[in-house]
């Protein structure tokens, strides 16, 4: 019989098994297929993954369920077979385990963020790892190895769920880059101190890097805690081969940085993405006889250096900004990236706006899901050549974490000063494939911008510089659930949004009452408009029945529909718009008006209800 884990490892240092999907893919299972679906589908498969690791001497073998929570299932259809797969993977790996090696119960992350960059909150968050960890714990695993975390409040919560479901070991793996930071700015020394605090029997590091960045990150982590350690890194950095990735770290040079580790304080040592049943062999031998250092302390810690900055203030950040704060009632215009590469309309459209007083431009994110300059380049282009103030609408979708950071630190540097926080809905009109998304919502997104503004990362680690944005937020007065709207808006006030845009407006009563139940918790929040021109009769159809989140009344669809189409259609959609504005005139602090098909005089000449804007009246559209 095996003695306790914990009281074993106390006594010598063990080899875990190296990766699990390295061995399916080399079996020839496709990167796309759900490998957790394996444990029923080809349990044999699994087995002789499992076998192989043992026989090169691992002595604990982790489950094949890293991706078995619901969420993650959920995306392949087969949330509802959580339970199945997890106790078939927790009963292979013990078939193969026996009574004298151990088995972990592999947890990895949910892929989704948590609250506040994504929807998920932490309770719902605790509550399916708590049903993964049940499963297994229900299965005889010996420990739970909580691994390959980006976030340290999402490995709080796996924590938190393997000790509500009892007492039993419990590892914590974060994973890093090489600078030894999560993905999301947690230091080492942070998460490490954050994680014993939290009651984690062992601390450490797998996937993401080689073995070189694990042994430093080790050596910060064992400067903080006196907690036994962990590490698995993948076999080095990938490398196409002929289109296929490929591990090139050798068994030998993995086996000595295992001893590294070991005498660094590590008491599971093995490998992640990459590594073999020979990677683990060499390890075994290298650290057969090694134990770790019993004193701790010895490297240096490596210190935050920053604090938080404070913020610049609102009429400060952006002449966008300044007339919000002064209560000017700025006038925005919509300009849409064009297809292709060729800025040259856009820009002239740009000119004669900002000639005929029109505020600023506000440049829509990924519009109609087609082939198009990013929003961003456009954005920097016009403010760059033509001066004019630019609001930038950014959305999450199709975009990870890194790159959301990277885009707007860049925008800020380019100069770009207002954005328009959004989660876009999915492109209906798209005729390509859908790209991997972060999970970051709105929410998330003005929560970062918040940080950047304090001079802080994703992680609230110091940047040592801030942005000075000012963030806006998207809110729809028709949606089919306005108590879940106005919960959602008072949610992005919270995470430091400064102003907010709404959907196109066409019935006026509602967007009063919407104003009328916000003005609860934000009584002087800015709200800019959005005003849509008709142009035509289908115009009107295509907006009512196909746009998301907008609504145009049975009476104006009547107009629309007596005018029909041509000159008379366009001057009654622009007197449409015109009655609109003036009815909304004093509900809100701004407007935002679109440019359909690219007219800007159109746009142009509904504002001019509101006075003279500009002193180049003679000048024709581009």
């Amino acid at each position: 019989m095996r003695e306790p884990f914990l009281e074993k490892i106390d006594k010598r240092p063990l080899v875990c098994d190296g990766a699990m999907g390295t061995m399916l893919y080399s079996k020839g299972i496709s990167l796309s297929h759900c490998f957790d679906e394996l444990n029923t589908a080809k349990p044999q498969l699994v087995k002789e993954v499992h076998v192989a690791y043992v026989k090169a001497g691992a002595e604990v073998i982790e489950t094949n369920t890293f991706g078995a929570n619901r969420f993650r299932l959920e995306k392949f259809g087969l949330g509802e077979r959580m339970r199945e797969f997890n106790l078939a993977g927790a009963r292979l790996a013990r078939e193969v385990a026996g009574d004298e090696l151990y088995v972990a119960g592999a947890v990895g992350p949910l892929g989704v963020l948590l609250e506040p960059l994504g929807v998920t909150s932490r309770e719902e968050a605790r509550a399916t790892f708590r049903e993964q960890v049940a499963v297994l714990v229900e299965a005889g695993v010996d420990l739970i190895i909580v691994e390959t975390m980006m976030d340290l409040n999402e490995a709080h919560q796996a924590l938190l769920a393997a000790r509500d479901v009892g007492q039993f070991p419990v590892a914590v793996q974060m994973t890093v880059q090489v600078d030894g930071s999560t993905p999301t700015g947690a230091l080492p020394e942070d998460f490490a101190r954050a994680l014993d605090e939290w009651g984690a029997d062992l601390i450490g590091v797998n996937c993401s890097v080689g073995p070189a960045a694990v042994q430093e990150t080790l050596e910060r982590i064992a400067a903080v805690t006196e907690k036994r350690l962990v590490a698995q890194p993948n076999a080095g950095m990938p490398r196409t081969v002929e289109g296929r990735n490929l591990y090139l770290c050798s068994p030998e040079y993995m086996a000595s940085y295992a001893r590294q580790f070991i005498q660094t304080g590590a008491r599971l040592v093995g490998g992640c993405c990459g590594t073999t049943p020979e990677h683990i062999k060499a390890i075994k031998a290298a650290v057969r006889s090694l134990s770790p250092k019993r004193s701790r302390g010895s490297v240096e810690v490596i210190a935050r250096t920053g604090h938080t900055m404070p913020v610049v203030p609102l009429a400060n950040r952006s002449r966008l900004a300044g007339k919000l704060a002064r209560e000017e009632f700025p006038v925005l215009v919509e300009v849409v990236p064009p297809k292709g590469c060729d800025a040259t309309k856009e820009l002239e459209g740009a000119q004669y706006l900002l000639e005929r007083g029109i505020d600023a431009v506000n440049i829509p994110d990924g519009s109609g899901a087609t082939a198009r300059m990013s929003a961003l380049t456009l954005a920097a282009l016009l403010h760059q050549r033509t001066g004019i103030e630019v609001l930038l609408h950014y959305s999450s979708r199709d975009r990870n974490l890194l790159t959301i950071q990277s885009d707007l630190l860049g925008a800020h540097a380019l100069g770009l000063r207002n954005l328009l926080a959004l989660t876009r809905d999915a492109p209906q009109y798209s005729n390509t494939m859908e790209g991997d998304t972060s999970g970051m919502d709105a929410v998330g997104l003005v929560t970062l911008l918040s940080n950047f503004n304090r001079g802080l990362d994703v992680g609230a680690n110091p940047l040592g510089a801030q942005t000075a944005y000012l963030v806006g937020v998207s809110i729809n007065p028709y949606a089919l659930n306005l108590d879940e709207e106005l919960h959602r808006f008072q949610s992005q006030l919270e995470a430091g949004a400064d102003f907010a845009v709404t959907q196109p407006v066409f019935q006026v009563e509602h967007l009063a009452k919407f104003l009328e139940r916000a003005r609860s918790f934000a009584p002087s929040v800015p709200i800019i408009a959005g005003i849509w021109p008709l142009t035509s009769f289908r115009n009107a159809e295509f907006m009512n029945n196909e746009m998301p989140g907008i609504s145009v009344p049975p009476a104006v669809m009547e107009r629309m529909r007596a005018a029909d189409s041509g000159e008379r259609a366009r001057q009654e959609g622009l007197k449409i718009a015109q009655e609109t504005l003036m009815e909304i005139r004093t509900l809100v602090q701004g407007v935002q008006l679109a440019a359909p098909f690219g007219r800007y005089a159109l746009a142009v000449e509904a504002a001019e209800v509101l006075g003279a804007r500009g002193t180049a009246a003679s000048t024709p559209q581009p």
